[in-house]
């Protein structure tokens, strides 16, 4: 039996990590969801905190926080996917959250990923919307 790979979280900037960031984004939201490029990277991933997740030690997974709490851009290549490394990655974003004494988190998830947001305590609001061709829900999670 072949021994389950260390899931491990790092938190970077796009400075650091843009290529390890791209590949994975690149993967999943341009490639397997058929995402516009442009609409992927916005200009916006410079300002952002950004985490990477690594099984053993190759990155397979991201997400990013812009500076008024606002979550997004989480990935995780489709091998690797059901296996707990984006809760990892949004524990590590939370506990950031927290002691940046931010009040809230926001992020608006695809719809099929509203039973992973909520069982993190984030909560639904607002109309369903389209965002990319894909029904999304806007979604917060007050931390104090």
């Amino acid at each position: 039996m072949q021994a389950k790979p260390t899931i491990w979280i790092k938190q970077t900037s796009w400075q650091s990590s843009e290529s390890e960031i791209r590949r994975i984004r690149t993967a999943v939201f341009v490639e397997e969801q058929n995402v516009p490029l442009d609409l992927d990277f916005d200009g916006l991933d410079p300002n952002c905190i950004h985490w990477l997740a690594y099984a053993d030690n190759s990155a397979v997974g991201t997400g990013r926080l812009l500076p008024d709490g606002h979550f997004g851009r989480m990935a995780v290549l489709k091998p690797q996917r059901r296996r707990g490394i984006g809760d990892a990655i949004m524990r590590a974003v939370i506990e950031t959250a927290l002691t940046n004494k931010l009040p809230e988190l926001f992020l608006h998830a695809q719809l099929t990923a509203l039973p992973f947001y909520s069982g993190l305590g984030f909560i639904g609001y607002g109309e369903q919307f389209m965002d990319a061709d894909m029904p999304h829900l806007a979604m917060k999670l007050r931390l104090r």
